[in-house]
């Protein structure tokens, strides 16, 4: 078992010409002393300078996909050169009728040194990296790849 750290602070600040007159930004301080400035996205008000909460969480599923995929592929002897995601996450109302991340869709772009996988063989990668995801088995919203 592991244990994370994460601290947000948020402050009042005000924002002109808005009914309901406080901003959104906040900082996100992670354990390794990094600090985000986050915000609700645009949509809600928030600062488009910041990460918002929903764009975390898709860096999160992508980011976590690949470092399994990574470590799954090593492990079947498959040594990965690079890879590139365009992921994407759908805010809308789940079966509830709540807003919620409904889906993520992972596009990686992937290559190799040496001898490249199968596109059947990838899928196998891919399934494996998902299946083990720490992240990807913690929402309740579907994780789509994309084949590229």
């Amino acid at each position: 078992m592991s244990d994370f750290n994460v601290e947000i602070t948020w402050q009042r600040a005000a924002r002109a010409g808005h009914p309901d007159d406080y901003s959104r930004a906040h900082q996100w301080r992670l354990a390794g002393g990094q600090t985000l400035r986050a915000s609700s996205a645009p949509d809600y008000a928030g600062d488009p300078d910041h990460t918002n909460p929903e764009e975390g969480l898709i860096a999160a599923v992508s980011s976590c996909h690949m470092l399994t995929f990574l470590a799954v592929a090593e492990k079947r002897g498959f040594k990965v050169a690079s890879y590139r995601d365009q992921a994407t996450g759908t805010l809308a109302k789940n079966a509830q009728g709540r807003m919620a991340v409904t889906e993520v869709m992972l596009r990686p772009t992937i290559t190799f040194v040496g001898a490249a996988p199968s596109a059947e063989e990838l899928d196998k990668l891919h399934e494996s990296a998902h299946r083990n995801c720490f992240i990807g088995n913690s929402i309740t919203a579907p994780v789509r790849i994309a084949s590229a």
